[in-house]
């Protein structure tokens, strides 16, 4: 199986094509803003490099969240509008998923910063989910990462690792602003029977009052 993975949730504009289990190709920028106009671009780029053409194409994995509401929607719509003219299945993958997938620890933590002094936190023992993604405050997720480790060193992966990690002496943190696309491609092509995606939205948008600063973009 050929599978594309695309991310746009995070700090960046991925893209991966796996074959089996080989990773063809793999191209990520680093960007806050501006997926809407990388993202086509960069997908042409790593096809050509993977040296296939989009019909080759057999599944397309795309993250869903949590992370900003514009890069998810741009990721989404691009992949679900190429899924649509290939006839191919589009995957939808957590983005914390994808965070704690290339870490081989028995127990690991993916965390992300929402801002507003909270976290997105999903706990995984070998890949298998222990509980569903959530928006926590740092306190309660800092305790439910204690309380699930049992005494073992917490493994943090993602941007907000290090905001726990003043509160938990001890812990290892894994620097990750972004996923790795391939672990989108690998994470899509393990899934049977996909549904059609939906975004992973744990909490509302931030308000923006006329005249006002823009709040985070963080879903």
């Amino acid at each position: 199986m050929i599978t594309l993975g695309l991310d746009s949730c995070l700090d960046a504009c991925s893209a991966a094509v796996l074959d089996g289990e080989a990773v063809r190709a793999r191209m990520s920028h680093p960007m806050a803003r501006g997926h809407q106009e990388a993202i086509a671009p960069l997908t042409q780029a790593v096809m050509a490099e993977a040296g296939l053409t989009f019909p080759d194409l057999d599944r397309v994995g795309v993250t869903i969240g949590p992370g900003s509401f514009t890069g998810l929607r741009v990721g989404l719509a691009f992949a679900k509008g190429l899924g649509a003219a290939l006839a191919i299945p589009v995957v939808g993958v957590g983005t914390l998923a994808a965070l704690a997938e290339p870490l081989v620890e028995d127990l690991v933590f993916a965390v992300i910063d929402a801002r507003r002094g909270q976290v997105y936190l999903q706990a995984f023992a070998q890949g298998r989910s222990l509980m569903a993604a959530d928006a926590l405050p740092i306190e309660i997720a800092a305790a439910r990462v204690a309380e699930l480790s049992g005494g073992r060193q917490a493994v943090l992966v993602g941007s907000g690792g290090a905001l726990l990690a003043d509160l938990m002496p001890g812990v290892r943190l894994v620097p990750a602003p972004a996923c790795d696309p391939a672990a989108v491609a690998r994470l899509a092509s393990a899934t049977s029977n996909p549904p059609s995606p939906r975004p992973l939205y744990l909490r509302a948008p931030d308000a923006r009052l006329p005249g006002g600063a823009p709040g985070p973009d963080m879903a």
